[in-house]
């Protein structure tokens, strides 16, 4: 009978810190084949890679990659995905479909938390997780993000929920979930692209060492599930609010006319607002995912000398 290893490929480098115990964070591709245009998207990719080393972590992104799962992609593989245009989107639902038929897919938040769980990654980087979609009550669109971080024992650093979600609604269906959502020197749940919400986080963190502390309670206990770490965007790289708000009116607008739903309703709305803002969105964009990526690197450091202790 298989086991899960036999799917898995794991880069030397990434083999390397886990054989040492040294702090490791997992990066997402969707944000590579999806989220961001050539050349863009592998630039980035690449420069997060960076910062987490230059902060003393192992960077493992994570894709499908011809039906093999692979922990830490060569250059080869990022240039597959930042110029494929057959890669899928893949959350936990299409996992074994792809692996099985042997595609190449890119990870969303929900499977690069199955796969860095079964790697034995315990953070990770994103831009920003899934949560409700804007009339919910009505489409019942709601992100496996949120049911992956209620029983999946990773650490999400994001800078909150993507802006064109109900931020509410998603805050509420977290607690309902009993998923923590910890903000870095915030009492304000960041929204993306902008420092604020109007919406609170459970508790305010001031240091990278305290969040370690955090998660390392959790998981002594055995109280399974991950944790949503909220990293406001840099001031400097804030976005227009109200720029941003009115790109996503209309972006949504133009989504139900064009009548685009399911895993194509993000991406959409994301390349529409980036549009409509005139590249403000993904300068903004950018500049948040590296900043996630460095805190992503300092907290593991910390989990891994509370560990090793």
């Amino acid at each position: 009978m298989k086991r899960f290893t036999d799917y898995i490929d794991i880069s030397g480098e990434v083999l390397n810190a886990l054989r040492q115990y040294e702090p490791i964070v997992a990066l997402e591709s969707t944000i590579i084949s999806h989220g961001m245009p050539y050349p863009d998207n592998i630039a980035t990719a690449l420069e997060l890679e960076q910062i987490i080393r230059d902060n003393g972590a192992t960077p493992a992104t994570i894709a499908i990659i011809n039906g093999r799962i692979k922990i830490g992609l060569s250059s080869e593989d990022l240039e597959l995905l930042a110029k494929g245009k057959d890669v899928a989107k893949v959350s936990r639902r299409d996992i074994p479909s792809i692996i099985a038929l042997g595609k190449t897919g890119a990870t969303t938040v929900a499977s690069t938390m199955i796969f860095a769980q079964l790697a034995g990654i315990t953070v990770f980087a994103t831009g920003g997780i899934g949560g409700v979609h804007r009339g919910a009550e009505t489409s019942f669109d709601i992100s496996a993000d949120l049911t992956e971080l209620a029983q999946t024992d990773v650490a999400v650093v994001c800078a909150g929920v993507k802006s064109i979600l109900d931020i509410g609604k998603t805050l509420e269906k977290l607690e309902t979930l009993g998923v923590p959502v910890l903000g870095y020197k915030t009492e304000e749940f960041p929204s993306f692209y902008t420092r604020k919400s109007g919406f609170y986080v459970d508790y305010k963190v001031e240091t990278p060492l305290e969040f370690a502390m955090m998660l390392k309670t959790k998981w002594d206990l055995n109280i399974d599930g991950g944790v949503v770490i909220a990293n406001p965007i840099p001031v400097e790289y804030e976005a227009n609010q109200d720029i941003i708000n009115s790109a996503i009116k209309q972006a949504i607008s133009e989504a139900e006319k064009n009548h685009i739903k399911g895993k194509e309703v993000t991406p959409f709305l994301l390349s529409k607002v980036k549009e409509l803002t005139g590249g403000e969105s993904l300068e903004a964009n950018i500049a948040l995912v590296r900043n996630n990526a460095a805190l992503a690197a300092q907290i593991a450091v910390e989990y891994s000398r509370l560990t090793e202790e």
